[in-house]
């Protein structure tokens, strides 16, 4: 009798299972991983808008910006823009428009329920899709 040597199609299939399976759960921590991390940046983004607006504030006669950008001369580097391009950053008043008394920054989050607001709005709350900051003041 021939002592044959190699694997059989079965425990060739098995393997390739086995690392079909790792290479999917290691492709959605991943990607987890990825939309955990742009949220992250969004959130530091918007807290140097922030800061941005609060010095602006402060040396100019204690009013916010009327023009959505006039503030970018206060950030260290140039106006942010989210991380993948999709949506922009939401710079407004409860009403929707820049004025010199109030503000609120918003950005929308990958991953759901990790902001802590519903919507551009600043309303606190609801299903935190997005992540706003308000004027300090």
């Amino acid at each position: 009798m021939k002592n044959k040597k190699g694997f059989t199609l079965l425990e060739l299939l098995v393997v390739i299972g086995i690392i079909a399976i790792l290479v999917s759960l290691a492709t959605v921590a991943y990607t987890s991983a990825q939309k955990k991390s742009r949220d992250s940046r969004r959130q530091a983004d918007l807290k140097a808008v922030q800061s941005a607006l609060e010095v602006y504030y402060s040396e100019h006669s204690y009013v916010y910006p009327t023009t959505c950008s006039s503030a970018g001369a206060y950030l260290k580097s140039a106006w942010p823009v989210d991380p993948v391009g999709v949506a922009p950053y939401i710079y407004s008043d409860a009403a929707g428009k820049c004025l010199v008394a109030s503000y609120c920054i918003c950005a929308k989050l990958e991953v759901a329920g990790k902001g802590n607001a519903s919507n551009t709005t600043c309303s606190w709350g609801g299903d935190k899709t997005y992540y706003c900051v308000g004027n300090l003041q």
